[in-house]
């Protein structure tokens, strides 16, 4: 065979191989984008701070707990707006008759009336492993007790709040991608204008994704990650809009090559090299600040550190792999009907960025200064959102039966029953904890838990010594004041000589949550940013061009969360954000928003090696403009599809991220980041060899 035929079947050989390989692992680890589900826990106690003292009264309670139980808290109001007479018998027999029923665990406790006569309210107690038996179960109760005439009868509590939980993640594999996919497939229909390449980018995602559902999955399986619904629905849109955003600029890049060469292979090796340093070094950014979630102290955060990692990693593996062998295979037929054209020579999108360059070119500082003008101003509202967590009645954006149900609770009983402050002390001392906990202000009753698992109707239980004291709240248990009032209960308690009590319960949860993210974002922030500046020195061999990068998307963040909390406070009625909210938004706009600016970046330099800094900025700009924009609303379209899951902290990082990608795609890379670099001039290169060209040398300056 001769030397040229062993070469043709070469470069069709490779294409081919690694066309059956992604195709391969599509069909046998595809099913899994579906299955992480399975695998998934929404156990929001398993996502405490590690070492706070809300956590060890969590692990304390369990052996209070004998046969592990959940409480679901039944509460009835009259119809007329009174209750009928003999009301209270008739819910008390409703209750009795839930009794060796499937799922409930010994016999629920007597209906109690409200201190304002106006309700009442007993507990029934399932157990905690019901899994997917849980609406069941809560379907014959909410059956047993809409028996009293006359009455409504509704469910509040943790079990009612699982079950809502449960419901509202039951689209997360099916619906969210779904919503994902079709807004990609519209927008790179539109940009294109062609009718295989969407597909073909398309499927590329979703083979990334149905590699990393499969290594996360197996992690998950064997207990090395964690999963819950949200790191389950980032991961996909994570993913999705990742490996959408690399496709665009291999395709761009693809087109440009195929166009110059004629040759498909040499147009997609060269596509290829002149990518591959921009695609891994934004990949790195996203990965290695996601890894570094790994520092927080909250377990939900650490849950998504690396599983956002394997992600974007499969992404890249996609798009360098999977995506060229399919462009080889496919040539000009991949963009029919346009056809592809050098750069430069595309007719529509390249004449406004030509304009935009312009402008650019003939009053930089006038640019910069203005865009930074802007973004400052909108800076200025970021210290307004608050992010002490969200209240119970924010926590799903629907309305939720649980968080109505535990509204009508609060309207007639303490504002913390359901949810009471959980005190574990020396059983020695739990007649002083208890009077030192009832004396608190803020707190409207306490009483150590007897055997029945109720307070205050017998003897207490004592487990190792131990008993386990509750004390309901006079606010809202999701209330500023209940927190507050978790501050004195613990100076309280723990001013008992001997007891070592501690004090633990949601208020204490949502307490330490909150002071631990706050730690959490002094320790992460700077880890992110530091790895950020490095990576991008290493790309573009500078130090001061990578110094404004970071500075223009930091800026970028801050103004992005003023705009949140004015649309938060104002249009949406969000009273706060989660405390993780913050940290999220930074992770995704900091690292993601550097993406665009390496893309911008990695291509300028390339231009400015042959044009001088200039007319490299200027030509950078023209050259990806069009994809870098493509990418910016594909990757806020993919983001804003997380508001298909109804509850409060998905829709606020969508928000965030898909406002804050746009913004700084539109204004940061298109006009901050090009004007502060052409104002600068080539020392802005130091010490890379741009910074030693003289100022309008290079074909450019003989070009315009």
């Amino acid at each position: 065979m001769k030397p040229a035929q062993r070469h043709r079947i070469v470069r069709w050989l490779v294409p081919v191989a690694l066309l059956v390989v992604w195709l391969g692992i599509g069909g046998a680890l595809g099913p899994y984008a579906g299955k992480l589900g399975e695998v998934a826990t929404n156990d929001q106690a398993a996502f405490l701070p590690r070492s706070a003292e809300s956590t060890k009264v969590s692990e304390a309670q369990k052996a209070f707990q004998k046969s592990g139980t959940v409480p679901a808290i039944v509460v009835w109001t009259g119809r007329s707006g009174e209750l009928p007479a003999g009301a209270e018998e008739k819910a008390t027999r409703s209750l009795t008759s839930l009794t060796g029923q499937p799922g409930v665990v010994g016999a629920p406790s007597s209906a109690k009336l409200s201190q304002d006569g106006e309700a009442l309210s007993g507990v029934v107690q399932l157990r905690s492993d019901l899994g997917d038996e849980l609406p069941d179960t809560l379907e014959r109760v909410r059956d047993a007790v809409g028996s009293v005439p006359g009455t409504t009868a509704e469910i509040a509590g943790p079990a009612a709040s699982q079950a809502d939980l449960k419901d509202a993640f039951a689209g997360i594999d099916g619906l969210l991608l779904g919503v994902a996919l079709a807004a990609v497939l519209l927008i790179l229909l539109l940009v294109y204008r062609s009718v295989l390449l969407p597909f073909l980018i398309i499927f590329s995602a979703v083979l990334a994704l149905g590699l990393a559902c499969a290594v996360v999955y197996a992690l998950a399986d064997h207990g090395v990650v964690r999963v819950d619904g949200q790191v389950q629905g980032i991961l996909s849109i994570l993913v999705i809009g990742a490996a959408t955003d690399y496709a665009l600029l291999l395709t761009a890049r693809f087109r440009e090559e195929l166009a110059r060469h004629g040759d498909r292979t040499a147009a997609a090796l060269a596509a290829l090299r002149r990518s591959f340093g921009a695609i891994t070094a934004s990949a790195a950014t996203v990965a290695l600040g996601l890894l570094a979630l790994l520092l927080s102290d909250l377990t939900n955060n650490r849950a998504l550190g690396p599983v956002g990692a394997i992600g974007i990693v499969c992404a890249v593996l996609s798009t360098l792999t999977f995506l060229p062998a399919v462009l080889v295979l496919c040539g000009r037929a991949a963009y029919w009907p346009a056809k592809p054209r050098p750069a430069g020579q595309e007719s529509g999108g390249h004449g406004i960025w030509r304009r935009i360059a312009g402008r650019v070119d003939r009053s930089p500082r006038k640019v910069w200064v203005s865009t930074t003008l802007v973004l400052v101003a909108c800076a200025a509202f970021a210290p307004t959102l608050k992010s002490q967590g969200v209240p119970l009645d924010e926590i799903f954006v629907n309305d939720a039966p649980s968080v109505s149900a535990q509204a009508t609770l609060g309207k007639h009983f303490p504002g913390g029953s359901g949810n009471p402050a959980v005190i574990v002390a020396a059983a020695g001392r739990a007649d002083e904890v208890t009077v030192a906990a009832a004396g608190t202000p803020g707190v409207a009753s306490a009483a150590p838990v007897t055997e029945s698992g109720r307070p205050g109707d017998g003897p207490p239980l004592v487990v190792d010594g131990r008993v386990r004291i509750d004390a309901t709240l006079d606010d809202a248990a999701d209330s500023d004041a209940a927190k507050a009032t978790v501050q004195r209960l613990r100076d309280a308690v723990h001013g008992v000589p001997g007891a070592e009590a501690l004090v633990g319960g949601y208020t204490a949860q949502q307490y330490d949550t909150q002071q631990t993210a706050d730690r959490d974002r002094g320790i992460i922030v700077p880890v992110v940013l530091v790895i950020i500046l490095l990576i991008l020195m290493g790309l573009l061999r500078s130090v001061l061009v990578p110094v404004l990068l970071v500075a223009t998307v930091g800026l970028n963040f801050l103004a992005t969360l003023g705009v949140s909390s004015l649309v938060f406070k104002h249009v949406l009625g969000f009273s706060g954000t989660d405390a993780s909210v913050p940290l999220y938004g930074f992770v995704f706009l900091v690292a993601l928003g550097v993406d665009y600016n390496i893309f911008l970046m990695s291509r300028v330099r390339e231009e400015a090696l042959e044009h001088g800094a200039r007319q490299g900025v200027l030509r950078g700009l023209v050259s990806t403009g069009g994809v870098i924009t493509s990418a910016g609303v594909v990757l806020a379209a993919t983001f804003a599809a997380l508001i298909v899951i109804p509850l409060a902290f998905l829709a606020q990082i969508a928000f965030i991220v898909a406002f804050g990608v746009l913004l700084d795609t539109l204004v940061v890379r298109s006009l901050l980041a090009p004007a502060l670099v052409v104002d600068i001039g080539p020392k802005a290169w130091w010490p890379s060899r741009i910074s030693r060209i003289p100022a309008g040398s290079g074909r450019g300056s003989e070009e315009g």
